[in-house]
């Protein structure tokens, strides 16, 4: 069984930095595209971020490409999300989740992932 959990989250004024992290177990890494989303009260949800380990590619959004780095921890499990220069518009409620890689790239754009974890707020606020 699939299971993720999104942690890090917290306050942090403009400009600041946060790294959050999500614990990861049930699969195996390279298998599959594990993806950073974020929804915002209100607003649509959005895919900030995506990497497959097997093909050595990380996908970021406009909004986040240069101040925001996804990495993995292969041997520990782990999904990191490295914040830089936040921003008010990057509050949000962000999760992890993921989906096969036989399924497809297509699945993250569409947010049609296998699992989801819960979620932890950032709050980008002076």
């Amino acid at each position: 069984e699939v299971q993720l959990q999104a942690s890090g989250g917290g306050l942090v004024q403009p400009g600041g930095s946060l790294r959050l992290s999500c614990a990861a177990s049930g699969f195996t890494f390279d298998d599959y595209i594990i993806g950073w989303f974020r929804q915002a009260p209100g607003k649509e949800r959005e895919g900030v971020s995506c990497i497959s380990t097997s093909a050595a590619y990380t996908y970021y959004s406009d909004s986040v490409k240069g101040r925001f780095t996804m990495s993995t921890d292969n041997a520990k499990n782990m999904v990191y999300l490295q914040m830089k220069s936040l921003k008010p518009e990057d509050t949000a409620v962000y999760y992890c989740a993921v989906v096969s890689l036989d399924r497809g790239w297509a699945s993250f754009i569409v947010h049609d992932m296998d699992s989801w974890g819960k979620g932890t707020q950032v709050t980008v606020s002076s």
